[in-house]
Parts: C-alpha cells; sequence; structure tokens
C-alpha cells in the first residue's frame, strides 16, 4: 500500500506563510489525483485542496486564494504553499489520494498564532 509522508508545519504568526511537502512511497504523485487534507481539534478532517490528475486544482472556499497546490513529478513530491496563515488554519494537515484510498500518514501540524 502507497504511503504518504507530510512535512514543512511549524509555528507560525498570523500572515506569515509555509510551504507543506509530502512524498510518496511510489511514484503516483503525477499519476493519481491527490489533496490536502487537514484536522483541527474537535473537528472533522476536510479536503482543503486538491490536485486531479490533469492537472485541475480545487480548493475549499476557507483557502481560495490563499492556498496552492502543486507538484513536483520528478521529485515525486506533492507541496501546499499557504499563505497569510490564519489562526483557523491551525491544524494537522495530511496528504492523500482524492478521495482518499490508503492509511493516513502522521500529517504535520501547523499552528498560528501570535
Amino acid at each position: 500500500q502507497v504511503q504518504f509522508v507530510e512535512s514543512g508545519g511549524g509555528l507560525v504568526q498570523p500572515g506569515e506563510s509555509l510551504r507543506l511537502s509530502c512524498t510518496a512511497s511510489a511514484r503516483i504523485i503525477c499519476t493519481t489525483g491527490l489533496a490536502w487534507y487537514r484536522q483541527a481539534p474537535g473537528n472533522q478532517r476536510e479536503s482543503v485542496a486538491g490536485l486531479h490528475r490533469n492537472g485541475t486544482t480545487n480548493y475549499a472556499d476557507s483557502v481560495n486564494g490563499r492556498f496552492t497546490i502543486s507538484r513536483d513529478c520528478a521529485k515525486n513530491v506533492l507541496y501546499l504553499q499557504m499563505n497569510s496563515l490564519k489562526p483557523d488554519d491551525a491544524a494537522v494537515y495530511y496528504c492523500n489520494a482524492q478521495p482518499p484510498a490508503v492509511s493516513w500518514g502522521q500529517g504535520t501540524r501547523v499552528t498560528v498564532s501570535s
């Protein structure tokens, strides 16, 4: 089964940026529709950004215009560029297929606080 490993999270202040990375154990980054998800304490996991096989992207309304999903096929890495971060963006971020198809990784925690 494919495994995903997320990285790049951290503590930032409101308005700052972070770039998350997701590596896969198989070369599927550019052959499978993938997405970034997040889960804040007490909330259900939600999809925030998706990238289809054909390159089409989709975003949750709450992040549209601030987050950008992209991929590097040569490196087999999925990215999430997050700009203008808000306290409401604080969560553990995961990557997976769209819709989710394999076990969830450990995720990477994003904390937004002044």
